[in-house]
């Protein structure tokens, strides 16, 4: 199963500080889904064995879908008080859950662990 354009990207975010090397391209991104230019609050959470491990979400709608996803994962990685930042170790085993706040309602959407999804492809 295919992941997200969003869940990757929270994905990418992520890996893009673990590995201190940019590999978001943020204009090819809004050149193919221009919605990441909307102003939309997101939530990201990061779970590893169904415990919380991180968290950052946005108030208000400020920042474009892009931005705000891209700041709050890599907040709820490496910049939430309440946890040390995230191993890569931790990142590889991390469920991510990404809440979209739009004015229909919050939409969610979760991304299994990158260990499991591998183990899945192997077996």
């Amino acid at each position: 199963m295919s992941r997200s354009v969003l869940l990757q990207l929270a994905r990418d975010s992520i890996q893009e500080v673990l590995e201190a090397k940019r590999t978001i391209d943020k204009t090819k991104l809004l050149i193919t889904h221009p919605l990441l230019n909307e102003k939309i609050a997101t939530t990201v959470n990061l779970y590893i064995n169904k415990e919380l491990r991180g968290s950052s979400d946005s108030k208000n709608a400020t920042r474009t879908l892009l931005d705000d996803i891209v700041h709050n994962a890599k907040m709820s990685a490496f910049q939430d008080k309440n946890f040390s930042p995230i191993t890569t170790s931790e990142y590889l085993n991390c469920e991510i859950e990404l809440l979209l706040n739009t004015p229909e309602g919050i939409l969610s959407e979760k991304d299994a662990p990158i260990l499991s999804t591998f183990k899945k492809i192997i077996t």
